[in-house]
């Protein structure tokens, strides 16, 4: 009889931790109607990083997770909280001469280039571009760096992402 409690209460506590600890559903799909098109788009849902792979795309959901934390904490100042950007006209100069920060949620050019060219710029910063993006070669780690490209590549709308990777096979 004790070696039955003893089992059950096994059963129990390790349901109980799995439970506590979430799924691997730490991304969903998300589907949104807008007029008759309906776009599709990955989303972060809670704060369980796993090494899953995001289904059909190239960085894992622990990466997802670490590039929202690293885009709010170091870009979400001039690219918006949500990638939308923060000026109307994106490719005018503003007063001091430069480009503002461009969207990054695939309404802007970001997705027109290749996941190194991205990094570079993340590396370099955008002040030979023309814009004020400070480089963060040394400010963020390798893996803060590629866990913020797949965070900005998560905002993207399914089929923008699906040409990107089209044209960039990972």
């Amino acid at each position: 009889m004790l070696k039955k409690i003893k089992v059950i209460s096994v059963m129990l506590i390790s349901t109980s931790l799995l439970v506590a600890c979430g799924t691997d559903e730490d991304v969903k799909k998300v589907e949104t109607n807008t007029a008759s098109t309906t776009v599709k788009k990955v989303e972060v849902t809670n704060t369980v990083a796993t090494g899953k792979k995001v289904e059909g795309r190239w960085y894992t959901n622990a990466q997802l997770i670490r590039g929202k934390r690293v885009f709010k904490d170091s870009c979400a100042e001039c690219h918006g909280d949500k990638g939308q950007g923060l000026v109307t006209d994106w490719k005018k100069p503003g007063a001091d001469g430069k480009f503002p920060a461009p969207p990054l949620n695939g309404s802007a050019h970001a997705w027109h280039h290749s996941k190194e060219l991205l990094m570079r710029t993340v590396n370099e910063g955008g002040v030979a571009l023309g814009g004020a993006m400070p480089p963060f070669k040394d400010k963020l780690t390798a893996k803060e760096k590629d866990a913020v490209l797949a965070y900005v590549m998560s905002l993207w709308p399914e089929k923008i992402y699906k040409t990107w990777s089209q044209r960039n096979p990972q």
